[in-house]
């Protein structure tokens, strides 16, 4: 994930309080007021007007909620749901992010997306209806097919931005995604309505909409939203050569001499780990630098754990570094423990204490590195202590056959050291 295109929202500092809401009520159906099940379309109501909708089912099991929210083939259950009255609190399962509504009807939601920053919050109005209608209803028949790689550019007041978009059209639908040097944007979905493209996604962490003119069949042209209130715009111009810089070459040692990392930081039961611990001896580790407010590190953990599980008895350890928007123990540790759960992970995370804005972050924690550049970045030692390769970024399953290449590539390297 680019941390740079995570630009501030406007922030707003109220907590929605609904009397009588008792937070520890379970995700048990009241009597009445229930949801109807089946598919919604939720809106992300934007300062300026603008909405970036989503589709998501919700299920009953059992008694108990269950939101699955659809982005393309990914499908992401959500099952901390509490209910009491006319009040619904939705709480995602990462990103420390939820909805505060109300219920309307059986048909109809209506309150707030509530995202926390660190210190702060930013509430997005938000409304859902039932039976939802498909993310972009109704699409005119498309003028253009946009099947194929694009190079793209991504420009706002501050910077711009090199990415390499890839879609896959039948008809009307398309999906696909954005890929830059720090990471993907995940799993796309939209239409080709006429001469224009629309495409949005909503984790818990982003809510994104794409919308651009095709000009004709090797141009595009348009606008980005990003959660409240942020746009860019991009440009995109059809080239199947289209690539990226090599993602190895892009976080550097300061001295490749002395290709060795020296930290200690504790566990999330307070326990300190050092590379100099017996368990790391002889073993080839990989050292990953995530954060728990990160998409790409949600899918790069998914990946790294089922590895884990089925390659340590072969030599292979890992440990992640985790920079959050806090500095608190105890918060980290409440937001990294869904990630641990979720994922069944089994290798340590550190809780490097630093907030993952701070311009020295790399200096404070890893001061053998030029600059921590993105989230995640995947470091890869030899049974001697030494980095071999760096990674910068994570393409994730969102973005198909790189994918499928990135988890070739990464098995290639980790057999080649076990063999040395």
């Amino acid at each position: 994930m680019q941390f740079r295109f995570i630009s501030p929202f406007c922030i707003i500092y109220i907590f929605m309080l609904l009397p009588g809401v008792s937070y520890t009520q379970a995700n048990t159906l009241a009597d009445s007021n229930q949801l109807s099940i089946g598919l919604w379309r939720g809106e992300i109501l934007r300062t300026d007007g603008h909405v970036i909708p989503f589709n998501f089912q919700t299920k009953n099991l059992a008694g108990k909620m269950i939101i699955y929210v659809i982005n393309g083939t990914e499908r992401l259950m959500v099952d901390q749901i509490r209910q009491q009255g006319d009040s619904l609190f939705i709480d995602m399962p990462f990103f420390d992010s939820h909805f505060a509504l109300r219920i309307l009807d059986d048909q109809q939601l209506e309150g707030r997306w509530i995202k926390n920053y660190g210190n702060r919050q930013v509430l997005t109005p938000f409304r859902a209806v039932f039976p939802g209608p498909e993310r972009y209803p109704a699409p005119k028949t498309p003028d253009f097919n946009i099947s194929g790689r694009w190079s793209v550019y991504f420009k706002n007041e501050r910077d711009s931005t090199e990415a390499v978009g890839e879609f896959k059209q039948s008809g009307s639908e398309v999906r696909g995604t954005f890929l830059t040097i720090t990471g993907d944007y995940r799993f796309l979905d939209g239409v080709v309505s006429g001469d224009t493209l629309k495409l949005s996604t909503f984790d818990g962490a982003n809510a994104y909409s794409f919308e651009s003119e095709i000009t004709d069949t090797n141009k595009m042209k348009g606008y980005f939203y990003s959660g409240a209130s942020t746009v860019h715009t991009w440009v995109a111009e059809k080239n199947e050569q289209a690539k990226l810089p090599d993602e190895y070459s892009q976080t550097r040692l300061k001295d490749p001499a002395n290709a060795t990392l020296h930290f200690k930081f504790p566990d999330l039961n307070e326990h300190l780990v050092s590379l100099s611990d017996p368990v790391f001896k002889d073993k080839v580790v990989i050292v990953q630098i995530l954060g728990s407010w990160c998409p790409n590190c949600m899918d790069e953990t998914r990946f790294l754990s089922a590895y884990y599980l089925k390659n340590k008895s072969r030599g292979v350890e890992i440990v992640g570094l985790a920079y959050e928007r806090t500095t608190s123990f105890s918060e980290t540790k409440k937001l990294l423990q869904p990630f641990i759960n979720r994922f069944h992970v089994t290798y340590p995370i550190l809780a490097t204490g630093i907030l993952t804005s701070d311009s020295l972050r790399t200096e404070k924690t890893l001061p053998e590195i030029r600059e921590i550049i993105g989230f995640p970045t995947t470091i890869f030692i030899d049974k001697k202590g030494m980095i071999r390769k760096i990674h910068t970024g994570f393409n994730g399953p969102g973005t198909g056959e790189h994918f499928e290449m990135y988890q070739k590539e990464f098995n290639q390297l980790i057999n080649s050291l076990l063999a040395e």
